[in-house]
This record gives structure tokens, C-alpha cells and sequence, in this order.
């Protein structure tokens, strides 16, 4: 299966990918896989950790 999944990524990819597109787009999948393997197993953040990773990101969060 991951031949396949691995061989679809690369198909997927724009005539004239780089190596590095390619390593960026298979970093990506597995992150999201790893995310939603996470959010299967009910891994997730409270509200809080989230507010205090986005606060010092200097990202606002009122409202």
C-alpha cells in the first residue's frame, strides 16, 4: 500500500517537481496522518494550550 500511496504523490505532483516539493508534499501527508491518527486516539489540545501556543506565535485570539 505505501508503493502505491507513494507512487500516487509522485503522479500528483506538477511536470518539473523538484526533490524538494516532493520531500515537502510527503512531510505533509504524514503530518496529516499523524494528525488524524492523533485525533482517532482523542489526542487533542484544550482551549488553553491552544490560546498559549498562539500567544507566544504573537497570534490574536479575542473574541
Amino acid at each position: 500500500m505505501f508503493k502505491q500511496e507513494a507512487h500516487r504523490l509522485v503522479d500528483a505532483l506538477p511536470e518539473g517537481a523538484t526533490w524538494t516539493e516532493l520531500i515537502e508534499q510527503a512531510r505533509f501527508r504524514k503530518a496529516v496522518e499523524e494528525g488524524i491518527s492523533a485525533a482517532e486516539r482523542g489526542e487533542f489540545a484544550s482551549d488553553e494550550e491552544v490560546r498559549r501556543a498562539f500567544h507566544k506565535w504573537a497570534v490574536d485570539v479575542a473574541g
